[in-house]
């Protein structure tokens, strides 16, 4: 083998890990990045939370400090005297090294920066705007969506509080209260009594039989328990203990309800698919007797738990909010960004300054080294979350131009839209509008949406022009709205219909918008 030097020249893409960490901070949602905010506070000691009101410092982009137009000045100034929120700014459109990576760096992560230990502006305290009044609550009563739903009651303390009515035994009260921490959200206990025994007991077949017997007194007593419902192994068992409660109800006819008793006996997917035919004689009833019964049934709540779910997990707070100005033809759309997601951060001025004093010298040159390295963290961590709101903030205004007939006429005038569109105009890649537009509300006059709702595919025209899916899905939601319940739209009925609004829609493609909006077929929309 002949052994020689050859010399090659490539170019490759290196990430930096200023660069690694504003792509992932960009994708990170609202909830995501309060807690990245909190690790990196308990992290780092030279970031600090800046809780005093202070005078906002400027994003330190690019642009930052290009000269507002006369228009903007008009604008924020009328959206100053319609509204008592204190926090109204126009941003910069900067700069935002947001291209995505290709391949990953090969040295360590180094966080060095010029050797500089003194403060520099953007040390101080960013985005410490006034807080936003949101509801009609003095100030020491007031409470965000997050406090109040913490203050929801859960079905299991629900329960609890009934059970501590109940005259039981320490052992049935023990069982008692083992069914209820075993329930689910919906209300529905579903492992079997033996495997639940079988896990405490273990091998133990004298206590597994105790244990059975004891969960079996308990599960009665569970089942009385208000919601009516709970502690069903299934469908079928909640819906009967709910009919049976009925049954103390004059007001509901016993025939009726021995009906819908005898329909629940039978399998689920008879009274799923409404099949009359074959439940009259299963039941022995006739058609109408079945029909009511199928209604009354329909008015039961199949998940006895739902009320008592957790809405805590279901908060959206709005990253941006969209505000009209004006009336008529006039009117306009200020854009800016919800400054109760903004966290207002800062360099801690007592170590930095502290740093700067020191003079490092033998042994502790590798400390000093290395705390210099923690201020450069700081530091960039700051600057990448004012780059990501930047971004939020640019992408949102150009979405809101794009869009502007939604925001004035509702979903049916939203027009179609792709990344590529709003990558093209801000001079981004297509995968970072992807990353900004994931898991970030805007909230509008129209209620909150997720950015990516305000993109979607064309559908062809008569005319030769595009429609949006959106505008498609809302139509198709208009028309089963006004349909008759005796006679509801079939499929390719709603096609049609679209057809002759100029727009081409297959039937399969009605189809998978109507799943999509979790809107039933006909046959089961259909009014007994």
């Amino acid at each position: 083998m002949k052994q020689g030097l050859s010399l090659r020249t490539s170019q490759h893409l290196a990430l930096t890990p200023q660069l690694q960490q504003s792509i992932r901070l960009l994708q990170l949602s609202t909830m995501e990045l309060s807690s990245e905010v909190d690790q990196m506070l308990d992290d780092n000691p030279f970031l600090e939370r800046a809780h005093e009101e202070a005078e906002r410092e400027a994003f330190g982009l690019a642009q930052a400090d290009a000269a507002v137009s006369r228009s903007d000045r008009e604008l924020e100034s009328a959206a100053y005297s319609a509204s008592d929120d204190n926090y109204s700014s126009r941003v910069g459109t900067g700069s935002a090294s947001d291209e995505p990576a290709a391949a990953i760096m090969d040295e360590a992560p180094s966080w060095e920066g010029d050797g500089s230990v003194s403060l520099s502006p953007d040390d101080s305290e960013w985005g410490g705007e006034a807080r936003a009044h949101g509801n009609n609550l003095s100030v020491d009563d007031e409470l965000d969506a997050t406090e109040l739903a913490r203050n929801q009651e859960s079905l299991q303390s629900f329960l609890q509080r009934q059970a501590l009515t109940l005259r039981l035994g320490p052992e049935d009260q023990a069982a008692l209260y083992f069914l209820i921490e075993s329930l689910n959200d919906d209300g529905y206990l579903e492992d079997d009594l033996t495997d639940l025994a079988t896990g405490l007991a273990g091998d133990d077949e004298a206590q597994i039989e105790e244990l059975v017997h004891h969960f079996t007194v308990a599960l009665r007593l569970l089942q009385s328990l208000e919601p009516t419902g709970v502690g069903a192994r299934g469908l079928a068992e909640c819906l009967r203990l709910q009919l049976q409660a009925l049954q103390a109800n004059p007001a509901f006819e016993a025939n009726m309800l021995a009906v819908a008793l005898r329909i629940c006996a039978q399998p689920m997917d008879l009274l799923a698919r409404r099949d009359i035919k074959h439940l009259m004689p299963l039941c022995d009833a006739t058609d109408a007797q079945v029909r009511a019964a199928i209604a009354l049934i329909g008015r039961l709540e199949p998940k006895p738990g739902r009320r008592f779910v957790d809405v805590e997990r279901n908060i959206v707070v709005p990253d941006v909010l969209v505000t009209a100005v004006g009336q008529g033809p006039m009117v306009k759309f200020l854009v800016r960004l919800n400054p109760e997601v903004m966290p207002r951060l800062r360099v801690h001025d007592i170590y930095a300054n502290a740093l700067k004093g020191h003079k490092a010298g033998g042994n502790d040159a590798a400390n000093f080294a290395a705390l210099q390295q923690r201020l450069q963290e700081a530091r960039w961590f700051i600057k990448n979350i004012q780059q990501r709101f930047d971004t939020i903030l640019r992408v949102s205004s150009a979405i809101v131009e794009r869009q502007k007939s939604f925001f004035v006429h509702g979903e049916l005038a939203m027009r179609p839209l792709v990344l590529r569109e709003i990558a093209d105009e801000l001079g981004l890649h297509e995968s970072t509008i992807s990353r900004v537009t994931t898991a970030k509300y805007m909230a509008t006059p129209f209620g909150t949406f997720e950015l990516k709702y305000f993109f979607g595919s064309g559908l062809g025209t008569e005319s030769g022009g595009n429609a949006s899916s959106t505008a498609v899905r809302a139509l198709i939601k208009q028309f089963v709205a006004a349909e008759s319940p005796k006679k509801p739209l079939s499929d390719n009925q709603l096609s049609d219909m679209l057809k002759e609004q100029g727009i081409e829609c297959a039937r399969r493609t009605v189809a998978k918008y109507r799943e999509g909006l979790r809107i039933a077929p006909a046959s089961l929309r259909k009014e007994l």
